[in-house]
């Protein structure tokens, strides 16, 4: 692996960890979103991820790059947003005006405190990947110095 695919891989990571923050954002705005069917409440939603394999990151004519050749990830990349198919809330409350004509509300299947950590993580991930990439970049600096001396 060249030091200069470890600006890619950071930066795949980045922006997965981004998309991470997003949605647990919008999982934590719509927490206590009220609705009278199960139909329309809204979902929490994990974005599902998967490794990029070098042959994709670094296409070659003869099949490989040159780099790692025993398959390993180089990155990551984002395959879609599922939606969490946990049982719903349902709290009896006559009162609420979304309640249904039995008198239920339904509230999203999101764990506030799960969804804190989730944050904490992907935030947590975000910065190491900057780190990596400032680390690099430092490295390359100094590569670039010692020819002067």
């Amino acid at each position: 692996m060249s030091l200069g695919s470890i600006f890619d891989i950071a930066g795949s990571g980045m922006t997965a960890q981004s998309l991470r923050l997003n949605t647990t954002a919008s999982n934590i705005a719509n927490a206590e979103t009220a609705s009278s069917s199960t139909d329309t409440t809204y979902r929490a939603r994990k974005p599902v991820f998967a490794a990029i394999q070098h042959s994709m990151m670094n296409p070659s004519p003869q099949g490989f790059g040159m780099g790692s050749q025993d398959g390993s990830g180089v990155g990551v990349t984002v395959e879609g947003i599922v939606e969490s198919d946990a049982e719903l809330q349902m709290r009896y409350q006559p009162e609420h005006p979304a309640a249904n004509e039995d008198g239920y509300v339904f509230y999203p299947n999101v764990n506030v405190v799960e969804e804190m950590a989730d944050m904490m993580s992907s935030s947590r991930s975000f910065q190491m990947n900057v780190d990596v990439m400032n680390t690099a970049k430092s490295m390359m600096q100094r590569i670039l110095t010692l020819g002067q001396q």
